[in-house]
């Protein structure tokens, strides 16, 4: 095999994140780990679909308020902020392409974003537990 053909064969391989399943008040959802910078920043931008019992979850290094935005994204999403703990301490909606920030109310060492809708559909609210949270992202 050539250098070129290998170089285009793995320019063609895209990074999957680590993914991992968790309890979300009796709920069962698989999330994609975005525990680093970049992969914070890069977050859902640009997909235009993801299954029903799927999302993101964004680790910190530390607790504080965090805020999101919908910059280059398209779908729909709910985003519930879960502190040091695992109580999710406010749920809300997010809008496709918004850049207005939405906070959390407390500090949060996660956030979990999945299709707008999941949190109502299964009952969870403000108050409810996520079990099986990874340790805080060292980056």
């Amino acid at each position: 095999m050539s250098t070129l053909t290998l170089a285009l064969l793995l320019a063609g391989c895209k990074h999957s994140p680590p993914t991992i399943a968790l309890d979300v008040s009796g709920h069962a959802v698989n999330v994609e780990l975005a525990d680093d910078p970049g992969e914070r920043a890069r977050g859902l931008m640009y997909r235009k679909e993801m299954a029903e019992d799927v999302g993101m979850l964004f680790i910190y290094p530390n607790a504080r308020q965090l805020s999101f935005w919908m910059d280059n994204t398209p779908l729909p999403l709910s985003i519930a902020y879960v502190d040091a703990q695992g109580q999710i301490l406010n749920i809300e909606p997010l809008v496709p392409f918004d850049r207005s920030s939405v906070p959390s109310k407390g500090d949060a060492l996660y956030a979990l974003e999945v299709n707008r809708g999941w949190f109502d559909r299964n009952g969870v609210s403000a108050g409810d537990r996520v079990q099986g949270l990874p340790p805080p992202s060292e980056r």
